[in-house]
């Protein structure tokens, strides 16, 4: 797994009644930063919607980026907790075709479900804050990597190159999809997108087309 390098917050919550405040911090910044976006999401903005003094968010946190960072982190690692659960639970299908259909929901389910975060990650993060977006993408290289080996079969396929181009192809299509909202059927792009991967698939390392198994 991708080891992140956390910017450290101010102050490390040790008590509960630290831990709630740090939580209803990084609770207001998420609205904040999906309400007026990465640059207008002030450390002042955040503390009035946590009802505190900016004087009591600096205790905490010391500057809007460490908090905005922290955000995206928490943020992104349920989203990566739920993909993976669903990742887990599609494998257990044994069906190529339905692992990558169930996964690709999965992604879409995920990215709809959180628009304005992926918004936020794709158009607004500053070039120090774009490693969460790299982040996020390395740790689904990872599961998708996974997804190929038990699939493989030993058969020797180039599954990190593999990997690497399905990830970033459904990325880009998932991601188009719900910031772009086309006037195309949600189920049409998902089948779309399930018999392009499937069939890239076909071809290396062996997987059975749509309707085949």
């Amino acid at each position: 797994m991708t080891s992140r390098a956390r910017r450290p917050v101010r102050r490390e919550p040790r008590q509960e009644r630290s831990r709630a405040m740090v939580e209803r911090i990084l609770d207001a910044g998420h609205a904040v930063l999906l309400e007026h976006g990465y640059d207008r999401a002030s450390t002042s903005r955040i503390a009035a919607a946590a009802e505190i003094s900016p004087g009591s968010l600096y205790q905490y946190f010391p500057d809007k980026h460490v908090l905005l960072a922290q955000v995206i982190d928490r943020s992104t690692d349920r989203m990566h907790a739920r993909i993976s659960s669903a990742f887990v639970g599609n494998l257990a299908g044994g069906s190529l075709t339905g692992a990558v259909r169930g996964n690709v929901l999965a992604l879409l389910d995920a990215f709809e479900e959180n628009a304005g975060l992926v918004r936020v990650l794709h158009e607004q993060l500053p070039p120090a804050a774009d490693t969460r977006r790299g982040d996020f993408k390395q740790r689904i290289d990872e599961l998708v990597t996974t997804t190929l080996l038990l699939h493989d079969g030993g058969r020797g396929g180039r599954v990190d190159a593999v990997a690497w181009v399905l990830v970033r192809t459904v990325e880009y299509l998932t991601i188009s999809y719900v910031l772009d909202r086309p006037r195309i059927d949600r189920d049409t792009v998902v089948d779309e997108i399930t018999g392009l991967l499937t069939g890239y698939l076909a071809d290396r390392i062996g997987a059975r087309r749509p309707g085949t198994g």
